[in-house]
């Protein structure tokens, strides 16, 4: 399995962020091929050292192969275009294969 983990940062108007997310961006990821599982924090997210983020959204891809593919394709690059409207405090990506132990 591959993952997309997405950190994103408290942005200036947290409500608008929310609604603009799940109204918006959710649906927009959604689209992308190969996506397997699509997942978000609920509630608040809290650090156990450093700052914590406003949301954590993993993204599961059966491979990495199919990860890159899928941020390749032009749903991913939609999505990824997408940040720019509501991700006002940025955000940080990361990807990794996975291991079930």
């Amino acid at each position: 399995m591959a993952q997309l983990l997405v950190l994103y940062n408290s942005p200036a108007d947290r409500a608008a962020f929310d609604r603009y997310y799940r109204k918006t961006h959710i649906p927009l990821a959604k689209k992308i091929p190969g996506l397997r599982s699509y997942s978000i924090s609920a509630g608040s997210v809290e650090a156990l050292a450093g700052s914590a983020p406003h949301l954590v959204a993993c993204l599961t891809f059966d491979s990495m192969a199919d990860l890159r593919a899928a941020l390749a394709s032009p749903e991913g690059q939609a999505a990824a275009a997408d940040l720019s409207n509501f991700a006002s405090g940025g955000a940080t990506l990361l990807t990794y294969s996975s291991e079930e132990v």
